[in-house]
């Protein structure tokens, strides 16, 4: 791992094959042109499709920190990029009041100077990139946030800088590499989509799915990680409140592993629905004939296509 950023769509998805990352060339496209031209990356999907962990990718094969900023309902910027230190602040007030120290104008000055400021990711992941190595700067869940932190994140992702009243404007020396996500629970604004190269992460075909299981359960028999693969495609054709990503197919290959299955089979895959489904509507609509009756359809399409199933 040289930290070399990838030079070619080839080099890149090359890169993200060695993290373990199966990725399709489109996707491989948009990250290359993101770090070539130091843009951040919007992935936008589904939860469990694999946006965060494009992010640990990039940290692990370029040998780069990976900075987390986990995003959630009132988030400010005292808990995004930085906050004064007010304990010690006090303390320092009170030690200079005991020793009897007249200079106020010094005291205040060093109230606010860098070894009272509490650095969170965002401040981190700029003042990082002084060091050498830019770091890669996930904001994760964007569209758990609210407006008001959307408007602050325009000169983050424009200047790669942030402005702190009392101590001034911090302007990374190297661009992190910044990779936001959404999960779509609303939209996100298109000021914040301008700076950045948009890609939407969707839910990959069977081929890229059980290459994908390979890769993270490569336990499982081949026979069976066909078989979940084609259950799972032909349950994302049904309206259901939440369709399975690619976290609860391997989620559901590990478990069938650990309980020694070779098979599906309708008893299995009733027992196990929680593994692959998060909402009990979805799991009750499911289970029994309906499950049994999807299976045997998946069957089919494996034997059709020369699998034994």
């Amino acid at each position: 791992m040289s930290g070399t950023l990838p030079q070619s769509v080839d080099e890149t998805q090359k890169m993200l094959s060695d993290g373990r990352y199966v990725a399709d060339r489109s996707l491989s496209t948009a990250l290359f042109l993101s770090l070539k031209l130091h843009r951040p990356l919007f992935l936008e999907g589904e939860a469990g499709t694999g946006k965060t962990e494009i992010a640990k990718v990039l940290s692990e094969t370029l040998d780069r920190p990976l900075i987390r900023l986990q995003c959630y309902e009132g988030l400010d910027i005292a808990s995004a990029v930085y906050e004064w230190n007010y304990a010690r602040q006090m303390m320092e007030i009170r030690l200079s009041e005991a020793s009897g120290s007249g200079d106020r104008a010094a005291l205040e000055a060093d109230l606010f100077s860098e070894r009272f400021l509490i650095k969170r990711p965002i401040l981190q992941a700029l003042e990082s990139a002084k060091k050498g190595k830019a770091p890669v700067l996930l904001i994760d869940e964007l569209d758990r946030t609210d407006e008001p932190f959307e408007a602050f994140l325009l000169e983050v992702l424009s200047d790669f800088q942030v402005t702190v009243p009392e101590f001034g404007t911090v302007k990374a020396e190297e661009p992190p590499l910044v990779v936001l996500t959404s999960n779509r629970t609303r939209e996100i604004h298109d000021a914040i989509k301008r700076r950045c190269f948009y890609y939407w992460v969707d839910y990959p075909d069977a081929a890229r799915e059980l290459a994908i299981l390979a890769l993270k359960a490569p336990e499982a028999p081949e026979a069976l990680s066909r078989q979940i693969v084609a259950f799972v495609q032909k349950i994302r054709t049904l309206d259901l409140f939440k369709l399975p990503g690619v976290a609860e197919t391997i989620d559901w290959a590990q478990a069938l592993t650990q309980l020694d299955r070779l098979a599906l089979d309708p008893d299995t895959i009733n027992d196990t629905l929680g593994a692959l489904l998060k909402y009990q509507d979805d799991i009750a609509r499911l289970r029994g004939s309906e499950a049994a009756r999807i299976l045997e359809e998946a069957k089919v399409e494996l034997a059709q296509a020369g699998y034994a199933a």
